[in-house]
């Protein structure tokens, strides 16, 4: 890269920025990548605007350590403390050439991630020798004068070599890596050597530059294996290596390399023929993919993800990275705030394939419009909740002996409701806000709850206290065929008195109702239990009964607690004592 183009400025003049955040986004010969400030401070001066090409090394915006002094480094155009956002900050941007090699070869060069950096420490390789690498994927972390960045490759390749190791220092410029184009271009890379890789480079010779290093001790630990070669991938190996290991029947992946990043030479081989060379270790003693860890303190995040975090003012910390080594990427916050909605994983195979469930807005129907306004008209109405259990023995055999007459629950429950309303007729009453007053109804209309498609509707059973079971169990099965087509007329649905919400046949024990507009009672009942009872008459003094839990929401303006517990009460002993009055 000779030259880049700003794409865009992701901030401008007068805006603060932070070591760490994107503030330009640059076109290079290879691809589109942010550039972050490596110091905090204030956007002075934007110099290459936006759609301009700049040269290498060319300034393209100023950058004051204060807001206070941000006119005068404008005006100026430099000076004071000040620092130059350049293209030099993408310094990592390969330099391509043909070095020493049969093959084409792109050096990585350290950057230069501040204005005052003139050398860097490399924290972490997050590549090994042998493994792809994509444009805008995170290669080394390096430690400059001011934090650890991560810096990312700048073409499609594989890493052949690496110059200067974890924990080595090279200064800004200096060549630390090599990239190739094609994976079985590593190997040619790797039979140079360390001298050769470092002459190419342009680099002094190890003995030339260091003579006292020149003779390392002797040690007796064993060659240090290359990621690549321990995890079981591709064995790097000299022709002449190759070939022996085919003649002596010697198997190139159960050797330790002793050449460069772990090569193995035609003297590993010989040795191994004579079994004195060192086996390579399993793949369990070495991970099969080359792991990172950040610095303490240090959330691992690409540069987009931090500016992301920072507008959605986001704790970097607080989210789960996705990205290589767990960096936190853009896609990650988007998730976290919910601009984007995490991907599904797929399914193992064999495994049952995920239930795809509704998503998205779906607008309210007519009927569901109703209940949605309905639900909302009583809730600044005063309201108060008795419940009782009733004994239900006596009830389940009556409804046994009708069944056969098409006589339902509900025409019973109905009924037997009814016959409670005529002995408190308050119960059967309605607030009038205006007078305000009480509203008694002559008529005991009862309203029962039925759920069908699409919502939820009231057929009413009128006059129910007058009419008998069979009468109210005919009337029932009609109105409940008429709300499943939906062609109840008003009268049929809006003309209750009392309703009651029975949710039992699903198993509910207990449950509170909501109270319906114009009315002062609603009766929710819960599904019958099996519950132990004292019992004189029985030897151990106990017995089994069944009992239903039932719940009563009434409008307090006019219902008063005492009403509600003798209403509970008399309807307790219709259930109970007197289930024949049902069938008068």
């Amino acid at each position: 890269m000779k030259e880049g183009k700003i794409v865009s400025w992701l901030k401008e003049e007068g805006d603060e920025v932070s070591a760490g955040e994107a503030i330009m986004v640059v076109e290079s010969d290879k691809a589109d990548m942010d550039v972050e400030a490596f110091e905090d401070g204030f956007i002075a001066k934007i110099i290459t605007d936006e759609g301009e090409t700049a040269t290498v090394g060319d300034i393209v915006a100023l950058i004051a350590e204060s807001e206070a002094e941000i006119e005068s480094v404008a005006a100026a155009g430099t000076g004071g403390e000040t620092s130059a956002a350049s293209t030099e900050e993408t310094a990592a941007a390969p330099a391509e050439g043909g070095g020493g090699y049969d093959c084409e070869t792109t050096e990585i060069f350290m950057p230069a991630l501040s204005s005052t950096m003139v050398e860097g420490k490399i924290v972490s390789w997050l590549k090994a020798v042998g493994d792809p690498v994509t444009a805008g994927e995170a290669i080394m972390v390096v430690e400059s004068d001011k934090a650890d960045m991560d810096v990312e490759a700048f073409e499609d390749g594989y890493l052949a070599a690496i110059i200067t190791d974890e924990g080595e220092t090279a200064e800004v410029g200096a060549p630390v890596g090599i990239i190739v184009e094609e994976e079985a271009d590593v190997a040619v890379v790797e039979a140079a050597g360390p001298l050769t890789i470092a002459s190419s480079t342009g680099l002094a010779s190890p003995a030339a530059a260091a003579p006292k290093a020149a003779a390392p001790k002797p040690s007796n630990a064993a060659p240090k294996l290359s990621a690549a070669a321990a995890s079981g991938g591709r064995v790097v190996a000299s022709p002449l290596a190759k070939k022996l290991a085919s003649e002596l029947g010697v198997d190139l992946a159960s050797i330790a390399g002793s050449g460069p990043g772990g090569r193995i030479t035609g003297a590993d081989i010989e040795k191994a023929a004579a079994g004195g060379a060192p086996t390579k270790k399993t793949a369990v003693d070495v991970p099969a993919e080359p792991s990172w860890v950040p610095a303490e303190g240090v959330v691992a995040a690409t540069p987009m993800a931090r500016v992301l975090a920072k507008k959605a003012k986001l704790n970097l910390g607080n989210i789960k990275g996705t990205g290589q080594f767990g960096r936190v990427t853009a896609d990650d916050v988007k998730i976290a705030t919910g601009e984007k909605k995490p991907v599904r994983k797929a399914a193992a195979p064999g495994a049952p394939a995920p239930v795809e469930l509704p998503e998205g807005l779906v607008p309210f129907d007519g009927m569901k419009k109703a209940v949605s306004n309905n639900m909302e008209a009583t809730l600044s109405t005063p309201i108060f909740r008795v419940s009782r259990d009733i004994q239900t023995d006596k009830f389940d055999e009556l409804y046994k002996k009708v069944k056969p007459d098409g006589i339902t629950v509900s025409a019973l429950l109905a009924k037997a409701v009814a016959m409670a309303v005529e002995k408190h007729p308050i119960m059967n009453s309605s607030f009038d806000p205006k007078t305000p007053g009480t509203v008694y109804n002559k008529d005991i209309n009862i309203a029962m709850a039925v759920a069908i498609d699409g919502g939820l509707i009231t057929p009413t059973l009128k006059n129910a206290n007058e009419r008998n079971i069979v009468e109210l169990g005919q009337n029932w099965k009609e109105l409940v065929g008429k709300a499943k087509t939906g062609s109840l007329t008003a009268d049929e649905f809006q003309s209750g008195t009392f309703t009651i919400s029975n949710l039992g046949m699903f198993g509910v024990s207990q449950f509170d109702a909501i109270l319906p507009p114009g009315q002062g009672s609603i009766l929710a009942i819960g599904g019958t239990q099996e519950k132990v009872v004292p019992d004189k008459s029985s030897i151990l003094g106990l017995k089994i009964v069944k009992k239903m839990t039932v719940t009563l929401t009434c409008d307090h303006r006019q219902i008063y607690g005492a009403d509600a517990a003798l209403f509970l009460r008399t309807l307790a002993d219709i259930m109970e004592n007197r289930i024949e009055s049902l069938t008068l």
